[in-house]
């Protein structure tokens, strides 16, 4: 135990007196507060188109003559002009673009014209004026009263999603709920990958120098596997703690409005079980990062260069993208649903498929004790696999492995 302790000790404070590791820990704060402040100013506007725009319109059906209104830089002009005509001259402008209303709008395309790819926001404001105008039309000459139509639509309903709990009833937050099970899929996704791929780095390292073999002399290939695997994650905690904290902290330095928007946010996610939501991320975190990382330090004693390492990457990495593109586009709308129960128990998707749910509440005991177990006995058996082939791969050089050479070397005796 003493020797494994060691090796954490050198693989954590070697990681952290790294300059990269430092100009990272202070860089990506001050990046997100920058970006926030950026992202801020651009949505200010985001909705509008960002030069001034002239769409000139050829009524066919003479429905919509002078009923197109002008927005912020759209500027709609009527004109008698042909189609070729007005086409002509968008040869030497970008900024003109012609709108062809035919007879037959109704079953046929309205055609939109324009020198270069119009926007989604241009060619969007079009077609919301114009079915708009073709609603009212069609009331109009059915005697349908349009400004009582109107003044119903003026009365919306908005439905507030409340959550019934032992000590009475809360805001169920579901916005809110999707917000965080998103990020912390992407957060486990990302981390995953980034400290997973720095001890298969390291594992590399050490063999291609030789210093393994010096290494393997004082400790058996299981403990230096487990030391580096611990001395890594240590440094990825470290790492997200620093982080939060400081980004935090550099988003309200860096104005008043930043500041009011984390305030705001914090307060529209109050409801949020953080202490539940945030124990359960660690617990994801640590025994997803133990359990990748050890087949990522099989894939590193099985190869010489990084560049060898894409035959074995992909098959372990597939579960856990499938998982994250499932997350980040179907199971944060049904969080409870067969598929997302069954991804959050298997092993080596549980870790994006669980934080997706959990935020939402209502994870059952039993679904959330047995997944936590699965990923325990999990985190063992990739472990023990991992440490066969790793106590044979470290020493072997100059030969390329295949699936089938790991197998021999899995079933090699001590």
């Amino acid at each position: 135990m003493k020797k494994v302790l060691l090796i954490i000790q050198r693989e954590y404070v070697t990681r952290v007196r790294k300059k990269a590791f430092i100009v990272m820990l202070l860089a990506v704060p001050l990046l997100l507060a920058g970006m926030t402040k950026l992202i801020a100013y651009v949505a200010k506007d985001s909705n509008q188109v960002s030069k001034p725009q002239t769409v000139k319109v050829i009524d066919e059906s003479h429905q919509f003559e002078g009923k197109l209104k002008n927005a912020k830089n759209i500027q709609f002009i009527p004109t008698d002009e042909t189609l070729e005509k007005a086409k002509a001259g968008l040869k030497d402008n970008a900024d003109l673009s012609v709108l062809l209303i035919s007879k037959d709008y109704a079953h046929k395309p309205v055609q939109f014209f324009s020198k270069k790819k119009p926007s989604f926001i241009l060619t969007g404001e079009v077609e919301s004026q114009m079915n708009q105008i073709a609603s009212t039309n069609t009331m109009l000459a059915n005697h349908i009263d349009t400004a009582l139509i109107n003044k119903a639509q003026k009365n919306k309903v908005s439905v507030s999603a409340m959550e019934v709990t032992e000590t009475g009833t809360k805001d169920a937050d579901v916005g809110a709920s999707m917000g965080v099970g998103i990020a912390c899929a992407i957060l486990i996704y990302m981390s995953l990958f980034i400290y997973g791929a720095q001890v298969m780095r390291g594992v590399i390292e050490e063999k291609t120098s030789r210093i393994i073999e010096v290494i393997i002399s004082s400790v058996k290939p299981f403990q230096l596997m487990l030391g580096k695997i611990i001395g890594v994650g240590l440094v990825g905690l470290t790492q997200f703690t620093a982080w939060i904290v400081l980004s935090v902290i550099a988003t309200k330095v860096a104005g008043t409005s930043s500041s009011s928007g984390i305030i705001s946010a914090l307060q529209t996610l109050q409801n949020i079980p953080f202490g539940y939501v945030l124990g359960c991320f660690l617990f994801y975190f640590i025994s997803g990062y133990l359990l990748y990382s050890a087949l990522f330090a099989a894939v590193g004693s099985a190869v010489d260069s990084e560049t060898e390492t894409q035959q074995f990457m992909f098959p372990i990495t597939l579960p856990l993208l499938f998982t994250y593109l499932l997350a980040v586009t179907v199971l944060f709308r049904t969080p409870d649903s067969p598929l997302a129960v069954w991804l959050s128990m298997i092993p080596f998707t549980a870790p994006v498929a669980m934080m997706v749910r959990v935020p939402f509440g209502g994870v059952p005991d039993w679904q959330l004790g047995l997944s936590m177990l699965m990923m325990v006995l999990g985190f063992l058996f990739t472990t023990y696999v991992a440490a066969r082939i790793y106590r044979v791969g470290v020493l072997m050089y100059g030969k390329k492995a295949s699936y089938k050479e790991l197998v021999k070397w899995f079933f090699y005796k001590e």
